[in-house]
């Protein structure tokens, strides 16, 4: 019986070999916390503008973003590789924003350009996050704050 436990506890000690140690550990969970907090305050705002893409969804891609580019990271994925990850994401989260564009044909308007930009920007800075560029995700968050809540008061 004793050698059922020492295969079951060899199996499970495998599957969790991606994280080798607590410093990979830590750089994960620093890392997908940092892009769902990145990205919710970029949902916070677009909340706050009364938009359908607020703080969850927000969260979601930008945690969704860091978690795509992390684990090729972990795996020694070569530069090409990312790239054509990178190519995969963007492509994806183009879609997710194409549901967001509508266009009222009594008016002739089209409503969600912002929010479908806002989504893109929101998987950049979670892709940032994921790759260890901590700095350039904040900032970039930062002056897409300032882009969404100062410029909205210089159209009006």
């Amino acid at each position: 019986m004793s050698a059922w436990w020492n295969q079951i506890g060899s199996a499970v000690a495998k599957d969790f070999s991606d994280l080798p140690n607590v410093g990979s550990l830590a750089t994960l969970i620093m890392r997908l916390l940092l892009a769902s907090a990145l990205g919710g305050l970029l949902g916070l705002q677009r909340h706050r503008a009364g938009k359908e893409a607020g703080v969850r969804t927000h969260m979601l891609v930008a945690l969704g973003a860091a978690l795509f580019v992390l684990i090729p990271l972990q795996t020694g994925v070569s530069p090409g590789d990312m790239t054509r990850v990178l190519q995969g994401l963007i492509a994806g989260i183009g879609f997710l924003g194409a549901g967001t564009i509508l266009k009222d044909d009594e008016h002739g308007r089209v409503h969600g350009l912002t929010t479908a930009a806002g989504v893109w920007l929101t998987a950049a800075i979670g892709v940032a996050a994921g790759m260890g560029r901590e700095a350039s995700a904040i900032v970039s968050t930062a002056l897409a704050l300032m882009i969404l809540s100062a410029l909205r008061h210089v159209e009006r």
